[in-house]
């Protein structure tokens, strides 16, 4: 794609006010993206992915972490029911979302027994090493 091409859609976003912009041309994908100031546009990857979150450790719940770069999925297929909810309580080894790395589909597995209290990754989402996927209640 050429300079002038994506240059063209940022200031279509500009225009329009989007935050993001994914183009697919000739088999190559550019994403552009708003960063910090509306004037400020940003080329990206064309699948973002989201920085491991910080957290200070807690103790009434199990972090639990993604142990490998890829795309989260909360559900086996696409129109199945999510493995875990909110609320769910959870047994050690029970398989608690997938996430897909070099189309390898990698279970995450509950590392002890308790009850999902919070999801903390959207379906579909990609995610670094390390984030925060799901905290389980003790």
């Amino acid at each position: 794609m050429k300079e002038s091409d994506i240059r063209k859609y940022a200031e279509l976003m500009r225009e329009l006010g989007l935050t993001g912009l994914e183009i697919t041309d000739d088999n190559k994908t550019v994403r552009l993206e708003m960063a910090g100031r509306p004037s400020e546009t940003v080329i990206v990857p064309s699948h973002q992915t989201v920085a491991p979150q910080t957290l200070e450790p807690a103790t009434d719940y199990i972090s639990v972490r993604s142990p490998i770069v890829g795309v989260f999925y909360s559900s086996p297929t696409e129109n199945a029911a999510p493995y875990v909810a909110v609320g769910d309580r959870v047994k050690k080894g029970q398989t608690l979302c997938i996430v897909e790395a070099m189309k390898l589909m990698n279970e995450i597995f509950a590392e002890e027994d308790g009850v999902i209290s919070e999801i903390c990754a959207a379906n579909g989402q990609v995610v670094e090493f390390g984030t925060e996927l799901f905290r389980i209640k003790k």
